[in-house]
């Protein structure tokens, strides 16, 4: 390796970590520590690798028997109860919507079909993922994305990451496990040794997509806040706006009463 462009490359390792870490946390990713190696080459919890495409079993099977890295990190408690913070995990496309709304994240989101979707960070990071298992107090997502950067140009990796969620009363504890493999050998190698040097820059990029969630439904569950009338104007596929109806049938009332409210009448030109 050239040795000007490494001294570049440590120069900037805030920089360098954020653009490895954006390659698998382009939309759903949540401080603790590295995790172990898993064991065996198929993860058991998702039952027979026949019921996936061969693709994708061959890629998860490397994610999970060969990680460049792994971590195990503690979302921030979202204050909704467990059915809500779920219908947004479910609605993706609606979520980033309403966190561009909010200015809270510039995700952007495009439903493929019910298990697949495409997603960008707005910030280089893109990819698509796909919902492997759904219980009701855990999500298993696979994803496949890369991410543009000046100084290492881009970089791809496939990830697989595992959500729980636990509900405390009005509230959900959120904990994620993800397994990351990072295609280019030279990138793999920088991001362990980042991710031992600066693990608490690392787990906050894996918590960024938890906490835009937590925030998004806390503003759907405050009465006050105008979700509703937001929900209501943004156009969103039926099926899609309903699953968050369904979660929060008090925003089906005020559609309701939205929709017979006559459009205001132009002013007189005097």
């Amino acid at each position: 390796m050239n040795p000007t462009c490494f001294k570049c490359r440590v120069a900037a390792p805030r920089h360098q970590t954020e653009g490895l870490l954006a390659v698998v946390t382009v939309l759903l990713t949540l401080a603790t520590s590295a995790g172990g190696a898993p064991a065996g080459l198929w993860p058991s919890f998702l039952g027979s690798h026949h019921a996936f495409s061969p693709e994708v079993s061959a890629v998860v099977e490397r994610v999970w028997s060969e990680p460049t890295l792994s971590r195990t990190v503690n979302g921030p408690r979202a204050h909704v109860p467990i059915d809500v913070y779920v219908a947004f995990v479910d609605v993706p496309e609606v979520t980033a919507a309403a966190a561009r709304f909010r200015r809270l994240a510039k995700y952007e989101v495009q439903v493929l079909d019910d298990d697949h979707y495409r997603a960008n960070d707005g910030e280089g990071a893109r990819g698509h993922y796909q919902i492997l298992r759904r219980q009701p107090c855990q999500r298993v997502i696979f994803s496949q994305g890369e991410h543009a950067g000046p100084i290492l140009g881009t970089i791809k990796g496939s990830a697989l990451t595992i959500l729980d969620l636990e509900p405390r009363g009005d509230a959900v504890d959120l904990t994620l496990t993800a397994y990351v493999y990072i295609d280019d050998p030279v990138a793999a190698a920088l991001a362990q040794l980042l991710i031992k040097i600066f693990g608490l820059l690392a787990d906050h990029k894996l918590t960024e997509a938890l906490r835009v969630t937590a925030g998004v439904a806390e503003w759907a569950v405050d009465r006050s806040g105008g979700f509703c009338e937001w929900l209501a104007r943004e156009p969103l596929q039926p099926v899609r706006r309903n699953r968050i109806l369904a979660a929060l049938p008090v925003c089906t009332v005020g559609l309701l009463e939205l929709k017979e409210i006559p459009p205001p009448l132009p002013e007189s030109g005097v």
